[in-house]
């Protein structure tokens, strides 16, 4: 199976397969609204505003299953995101990152991940580069900042 014969669900419903992504550079992110790392948003934007003009696309896929951080409707952390950190980036519904309900996006990271490979993510705002082929480049622990990405996304542009 490749990343790029996965579907994901966009915050509107839409089915999207991840080939859609093909040729750009991707960092997947499992996301948290009330959660000590929610502040990373920050850090994402603005590598989405630095970057997405030269192809890099950022996705951010909310979970709620870590002290369950994430509670609200897709609806309502849509619009969190976008009120108090100006998340332009594209965003998904919720999905599971681990155990038995885990979303088939998150199944591959973890099994295919250079970094960790078939370690479970650990929590909130885990991260993962992937190259302009579908290849998984590398895998950020959750306390890892976004902005000290930006020289492996630089590599990759």
């Amino acid at each position: 199976m490749s990343l790029y014969n996965i579907e994901v669900e966009s915050m509107n419903g839409a089915l999207k397969k991840l080939e859609e992504y093909k040729g750009s550079p991707v960092l997947i992110v499992n996301t948290a609204s009330k959660c000590g790392f929610t502040k990373h948003f920050e850090g994402l934007e603005e590598l989405n505003k630095r970057h997405k003009e030269k192809g890099l696309k950022i996705l951010g896929f909310p979970c709620n299953q870590f002290l369950k951080q994430d509670p609200g409707s897709n609806e309502d952390i849509l619009s969190f995101c976008t009120l108090n950190y100006g998340v332009s980036f594209e965003m998904f519904k919720k999905v599971d990152v681990k155990g038995k309900n885990i979303h088939p996006l998150f199944e591959y990271l973890v099994e295919k991940s250079p970094d960790r490979t078939g370690k479970k993510v650990k929590w909130n705002f885990e991260k993962f580069l992937i190259d302009q082929n579908g290849e998984i480049v590398k895998r950020y622990p959750p306390s890892f900042e976004p902005l000290d990405i930006e020289e492996d996304i630089l590599a990759l542009l």
